[in-house]
């Protein structure tokens, strides 16, 4: 018998943050970019994560490659909203629908973000999937150097629709 874990089967799973964290860590997109996930919090309401700036993410500048940062940015707000909401019984799917960047400063050394859903979010997340079937709206990420400066922010169009839904005539 031939065992497969794919991240696409990751993405539908309710799992605890413990799990989630390693999970992440370990998906080779994250782990090849040097991009580490330093603790999710009690029921996926926030993530804490650090880009490293190594040989195999720095360009030409001699800081952290704009693409790490964008990659790095993408899959935690579906993710937090996915878990949050599976964990509530909900039935959905979630990712980023679309994503700007802003490169403010270059990242000459380790990255680091945080990034918290409010319980304004959850409600207004909940109200949407409950009426509309969907939720589209735009969170932003900051990206904070060692010193504590603010090198880019990432602005992320997140999608969550309810797959329970029907619409109402």
């Amino acid at each position: 018998m031939k065992f497969a874990l794919k991240f696409s089967d990751i993405s539908h799973m309710q799992v605890s943050e413990r799990t989630l964290k390693w999970i992440m860590r370990c998906y080779p997109s994250l782990l090849f970019q040097r991009i580490w996930v330093v603790e999710f919090e009690k029921g996926f309401r926030g993530v804490k994560v650090k880009i490293n700036k190594s040989i195999l993410n720095r360009n030409y500048n001699n800081s952290i490659f704009g693409g790490t940062l964008f990659s790095a940015a993408d899959p935690f707000y579906p993710v937090l909203f996915h878990q949050l909401l599976s964990h509530k019984k909900y039935n959905i799917v979630a990712w980023t629908k679309s994503a700007q960047i802003q490169y403010l400063k270059p990242a000459l050394t380790d990255l680091s973000f945080a990034i918290r859903i409010s319980d304004e979010d959850v409600a207004d997340c909940e109200n949407e999937l409950n009426i509309a079937g969907k939720y589209v709206k735009i969170h932003a990420i900051e990206m904070y150097d060692k010193n504590g400066q603010l090198c880019a922010t990432v602005l992320n169009e997140i999608y969550v629709r309810n797959l329970n839904h029907t619409a109402k005539r």
